[in-house]
């Protein structure tokens, strides 16, 4: 047959190269008991895979938006601790403020804040204000309130752990 013979239904005939190699290779079946790959079947393959990726792309999306909303969580908590830092920098003083200490945090009539270094107990339970709160100024110049000033910091904690970990020879 030359290149430009056709079949008995007027088509083409391929004249190119057959597949070399092994059967198992081939793009086609290479045998008559190899079973018929139908466009159907490809397009149900195609649409298994689409969905497949479709749920994996969702799951990846959902914990990076589960993600985001833990650091709007946190951007609001840093936010209104600043407001609050902010709001007790500003309150009145009479003398000169100093880290680590705690200051106890007095509102009179008229809504003017002011500390003071005397706590409601030592005023025997009667303050001449309103008392709003006992707060310590910490090395960064931020407040931390009284009743969480003692509590064990576990993020520093975690922090050297990592660093000692990473730092010891393997």
């Amino acid at each position: 047959m030359s290149g430009n013979e056709k079949t008995s239904a007027g088509r083409k005939k391929y004249q190119g190269a057959n597949q070399e190699g092994p059967a198992r290779r081939s793009p086609y079946p290479m045998s008559r008991l190899a079973p018929v790959i139908e466009l159907v079947d490809l397009a149900r393959e195609i649409g298994e895979a689409d969905k497949l990726l479709n749920v994996r792309v969702s799951a990846k999306l959902k914990v990076i938006a589960d993600q985001i909303r833990g650091l709007q969580q946190e951007a609001r908590a840093i936010l209104d601790e600043a407001r609050r830092d902010q709001e007790l920098n500003h309150a009145r003083c009479n003398f000169q403020r100093k880290p680590g200490h705690v200051y106890h945090l007095y509102e009179k009539e008229d809504d003017r804040r002011y500390f003071s270094m005397l706590s409601p107990e030592d005023w025997r339970g009667n303050p001449p204000h309103t008392f709003v709160g006992s707060f310590r100024l910490e090395n960064d110049m931020s407040w931390t309130p009284a009743e969480e000033a003692d509590k064990p910091d576990e993020t520093a904690a975690l922090v050297d752990r990592l660093l000692l970990h990473h730092s010891s020879p393997r």
